[in-house]
C-alpha cells in the first residue's frame, strides 16, 4: 500500500483567505498543500481599498480599474456623489486576482491541488486525513487522501470543512447575492461613469441590502443581495440594469454565491481545524466587503496554524479569531447597528441617503475604508456627525 502523503497544513479553498494563508505557511518553511476547486469564480464587486494593497503586497496589474468615487442612490433616486479626495479604490477581476494569489502560494513553496474537498477523518495520532475528488476528462471520479497535522478551511460561506467540524457553522446566516458580469460601455457613454461605483438603497432593488454597479475595466459587475427568502434576485438584476442603463450591455456570465452575515462564535474545533475568510464568516456588514478581510482572516489563520504546528496547543488555534476580531470586531459591530438599522425601510434608506452628502460623514467614511480602522483623531468631526445623525433619528433633519 502507497504510504498517504503527509503535510503540516491542508489548506481548504484557494480564494484570498485560503491563497493568503497557504502563502505566508510555506514562506516560513512549513509544508503546505492548497487544496481549490477547478473553474471556481467567487461572485463578487471586486473592491479591495490601499490598506489591502499595502498590507498584502498585491501589484498594480492586478487592478483592473481605479475607483476615485461612489454615487448613494436613494428609494427617491435622490444621487448624493461621494468623491474620494486624494484616493482610490482598486476593482480587480476575481478569475485573474484569485489565480494570482494561487500563484503567489505555489512559488511560495506550497503545493497546489486540484479537486473538491469531501471530508476529514480524524487519525489516532492526533493528526487528520483530508479526502478529495478529483475528475479527469477521460477517467471517473478518483478518491484521493492525503494527511495533515492542521487543517485550514477557507472553503466558502457553506463551508464542509466548517459543517463537519465546528459547532454551529451550519447555522451562519447569509444573504444570498447574484450579480451579472456584463460588457462596458464606452465611459461617459448614457451617463456611465468608469471610476464611479454606484450603490442603489432602494426596496425594489434589495429590501434588507442594496444594488451595485461596480466598474471592472472592460467589464462590470451588476448585483443585488437580501437575505428575504422568495425574493427574485434576477428581477431585481434586470430592474437595476434598466435603472442604470445597463439593460442592453453585453451579459458575458451570471454567478451567484451566499455572504455570511457575521462572524461565527467559534473558528477552530479544539483539535486540529481552523477557519478563515467566509468559511469563518469575516464579510463585513452592511458593506458587504469580503476581500480585504479574507486577506486579513488568511493571514490570521496561519499565524494560528504555526503556533498549533510549533506547540502542539490546541488553544494557538484560537488566536486566528482572537487576533482577528482584536483588529476588525469594533468595526464589524458599527457596521451592523448600521445595517439592521438604515436598511430597515425606504423611509430610512432614504435618510441614509441623504447623511452621506454630508462632507464630515463622507470624510470620516472614506478614512475608515481606506485604511481599515475607525477614525479616532479628528473629535471635532465625530460630534457634528453625532448630532447630524442624532436628528436623522429623530427625524428633525429632513432628508431632501
Amino acid at each position: 500500500m502507497n504510504e498517504i502523503e503527509s503535510f503540516d497544513v491542508v489548506v481548504v479553498g484557494g480564494g484570498p483567505a485560503g491563497a493568503t494563508a497557504a502563502t505566508d505557511l510555506a514562506k516560513i518553511g512549513r509544508s503546505v498543500m492548497l487544496l481549490d476547486r477547478a473553474g471556481r469564480i467567487k461572485p463578487c464587486g471586486g473592491a479591495i481599498p490601499p490598506q489591502a494593497i499595502r498590507e498584502f503586497d498585491i501589484p498594480p496589474h492586478l487592478l483592473c480599474a481605479h475607483i476615485n468615487s461612489a454615487r448613494m442612490i436613494s428609494p427617491s433616486d435622490r444621487q448624493v456623489d461621494m468623491p474620494i479626495n486624494g484616493g482610490f479604490v482598486g476593482m480587480v477581476n476575481r478569475a485573474e486576482f484569485d489565480e494570482w494569489l494561487r500563484t503567489r502560494a505555489a512559488e511560495a513553496g506550497a503545493v497546489r491541488r486540484t479537486g473538491t474537498f469531501t471530508e476529514l477523518v480524524p487519525t489516532d495520532q492526533g493528526q487528520v486525513i483530508v479526502r478529495y475528488e478529483t475528475r479527469g476528462n477521460d477517467r471517473p471520479v478518483q478518491i484521493q487522501e492525503v494527511r495533515a497535522r492542521c487543517v485550514i478551511g477557507a472553503d466558502g460561506a457553506r463551508s464542509k470543512v466548517a459543517r463537519q467540524r465546528i459547532p454551529g457553522a451550519d447555522k451562519m446566516p447569509c444573504v444570498s447575492a447574484y450579480h451579472e458580469i456584463v460588457r462596458s460601455p464606452k465611459n461617459g457613454e448614457g451617463g456611465f461613469d468608469a471610476t464611479r461605483c454606484d450603490v442603489y438603497y432602494q426596496g425594489k432593488i434589495s429590501p434588507d441590502f442594496y444594488g451595485w454597479v461596480f466598474p471592472h475595466g472592460e467589464t462590470t459587475s451588476v448585483g443585488v443581495g437580501t437575505a428575504l427568502s422568495g425574493f427574485s434576485l434576477r428581477t431585481a438584476t434586470d430592474d437595476l440594469r434598466k435603472a442604470a442603463g445597463l439593460a442592453d450591455a453585453e451579459t458575458i456570465r451570471r454567478e451567484g454565491a451566499p455572504i455570511p452575515l457575521r462572524p461565527l462564535d467559534r473558528w477552530d474545533d479544539g483539535r486540529n481545524v481552523v477557519l478563515a475568510g467566509d468559511a469563518a464568516g469575516v464579510v463585513a456588514p452592511a458593506s458587504g466587503e469580503g476581500i480585504y478581510y479574507a486577506l486579513a482572516g488568511g493571514r490570521f489563520a496561519a499565524q494560528a496554524a504555526e503556533a498549533f504546528c510549533a506547540t502542539g496547543d490546541v488553544r494557538s488555534l484560537k488566536l486566528a479569531r482572537k487576533h482577528f476580531m482584536k483588529a476588525h470586531g469594533r468595526v464589524f459591530w458599527v457596521l451592523g447597528i448600521m445595517q439592521r438599522f438604515w436598511y430597515s425601510s425606504d423611509k430610512r434608506r432614504e435618510r441614509f441617503v441623504s447623511m452621506c452628502a454630508d462632507p464630515d460623514v463622507q470624510q470620516l467614511t472614506w478614512e475608515a475604508y481606506m485604511n481599515k480602522r475607525l477614525v479616532r483623531a479628528k473629535p471635532a468631526a465625530h460630534v457634528r456627525v453625532f448630532f447630524k445623525d442624532l436628528g436623522h433619528l429623530l427625524g428633525i433633519v429632513s432628508a431632501k
